[in-house]
């Protein structure tokens, strides 16, 4: 198998792997789970894992955690634009 298509699948395992764990996560503290965002989400980790496993490619093990860590990414952009209700007292 190709070198880049190798480092592109381990990462995009990685991807996939990081989104069954939170949802294994979210199952277990039984929080209801977003299934739209679940899905959405676990197809752009796989693709941005598919991505970066192809940079980190040094090592088949690296793209593969690589694809797995790059998925924070997406984490912490939800929650940095997540918005809260504001109550201001009069």
């Amino acid at each position: 198998m190709d070198g880049v298509m190798l480092a592109g699948l381990l990462g995009g395992i990685g991807g996939l792997t990081r989104g069954v764990v939170g949802l294994l996560k979210a199952l277990s503290l039984r929080r209801r789970v977003m299934w739209g965002y679940y899905v959405i989400t676990v197809l752009v980790a796989v693709i941005i894992g598919v991505f970066v496993g192809i940079i980190f490619d040094f090592d088949p093990r690296l793209s593969l955690l690589a694809g797995y860590a790059g998925t924070d990414i997406l984490e912490g952009i939800y929650k940095s634009f997540k918005v809260d209700k504001v109550y201001v007292k009069k």
